[in-house]
């Protein structure tokens, strides 16, 4: 018996190592909680990455397969136009990668982009352009008639990194072209291991759409791990599961970023993130002055929260999935007592948490409402 069972799990095995690379990949995919808000859903996205169609070490179905088992519902390749370093063994295509990955994509449930990255020297720099239909139009000398190819496709363009050399940083009056032309729609507040307090406001003031994405070149396995356990991502609050609906929602500026374990982005969106996130249970009075209740963080978005009035514990820090048992002492517990605090980790402007308030409210119908404060 113990030999026939030897024998079954030698062959298993064999069958194992000879399966494809992408069979094996795609078993097991990560499925990440986080609530779908303002009447949309939440698609986790990443807009920015490489393969070796460009300077990436990948080929496109790694990208699509990675993407697939850390969550993401939604990607675009983005290699670069004008820098091959590969092109001596990989002739220059730039629609190749997107071809060679949608079948791939597909039959994974994945939606997949076509894009490409615009690159020019800091200043302008670079930026990625979406929804494509054709990329070679934007194989162009002149940065403006680039642009034009690509917004004559309808693209969302957005710059990337725009604080990545630190001596050439800044807004140029290039980039006030480029945005009085309509050209410019978006920025990447958040590039792979970097936020960028700067950009942060740059896009708050414009009204430009906050994009935050890996950039990645390496596998996964090698590209260093930002911490948080997770690239960061676009989160695009799209009014359905596809292509047109991720456009209309990032021309409209639907999104945030998940970075680390912070959120950021507009206020409205981080708001309505966090109270799709908490939810209150189990509240009880215990005599005249004390009240007890459970907050549940039923998302994989941490909350970080700390004490900004008098009353409450001093921090309340819920990971993801996770509940915590808070104890209130007021005047008198028929009365409203309110709980202020930030939302260190959610951020509404450059490194400026989300206030938030949890109202008590006493009586015979014992309740906590969740509020915003003014910040």
């Amino acid at each position: 018996m113990k030999g026939t069972l030897r024998s079954r799990l030698a062959i298993m095995a064999v069958i194992v190592l000879w399966l494809p690379a992408s069979v094996l990949l795609a078993q097991v995919r990560r499925e990440i909680r986080i609530p779908d808000i303002v009447g949309c859903k939440t698609l986790k996205c990443d807009f920015h990455m490489h393969t070796v169609f460009s300077d990436g070490l990948v080929w496109p179905t790694v990208r699509v397969d990675e993407a697939w088992q850390e969550g993401l519902d939604a990607i675009a390749i983005t290699d670069h136009i004008e820098y091959q370093p590969h092109k001596k063994d990989v002739p220059t295509n730039h629609n190749r990668s997107y071809e060679i990955a949608l079948p791939r994509a597909k039959e994974l449930g994945m939606l997949l982009i076509r894009a490409a990255e615009i690159t020019r020297q800091t200043p302008p720099g670079h930026f990625n352009a979406l929804f494509l239909t054709d990329v070679k139009p934007l194989d162009t000398n002149d940065l403006l008639d680039c642009m034009a190819a690509a917004d004559k496709q309808g693209a969302f363009i957005w710059w990337n990194h725009p604080d990545w050399i630190p001596d050439k940083k800044g807004w140029f009056d290039i980039h006030t072209t480029l945005y009085e032309k309509k050209y410019l729609r978006g920025i990447e507040v958040v590039n792979g291991r970097s936020y960028y307090p700067t950009v942060h406001q740059w896009a708050l003031d414009k009204n430009l759409t906050f994009l935050g994405n890996s950039d990645i070149h390496q596998p996964v396995g090698l590209e260093p791990m930002p911490p948080g356990g997770h690239r960061p991502m676009t989160l695009v609050f799209a009014k359905d599961k596809n292509i047109p609906a991720i456009k209309e929602a990032l021309i409209a500026g639907r999104t945030a970023i998940w970075f680390e374990d912070k959120l950021i982005g507009r206020k409205e969106y981080v708001e309505a993130l966090l109270m799709g996130a908490v939810r209150i249970t189990d509240m009880e009075r215990e005599g005249k002055r004390t009240v007890r209740f459970t907050i549940r963080n039923d998302s994989d978005l941490p909350i970080a929260l700390q004490r900004e009035g008098k009353l409450g514990p001093n921090e309340l820090n819920l990971p993801a999935n996770t509940s915590a048992r808070v104890k209130v002492d007021g005047k008198d517990s028929e009365e409203p007592t309110e709980l202020a605090y930030v939302a260190t980790n959610f951020l509404v402007a450059p490194e400026k948490g989300l206030l938030v308030k949890f109202l008590i409210l006493g009586g015979s119908d014992l309740n906590v409402k969740v509020q915003f404060g003014g910040n």
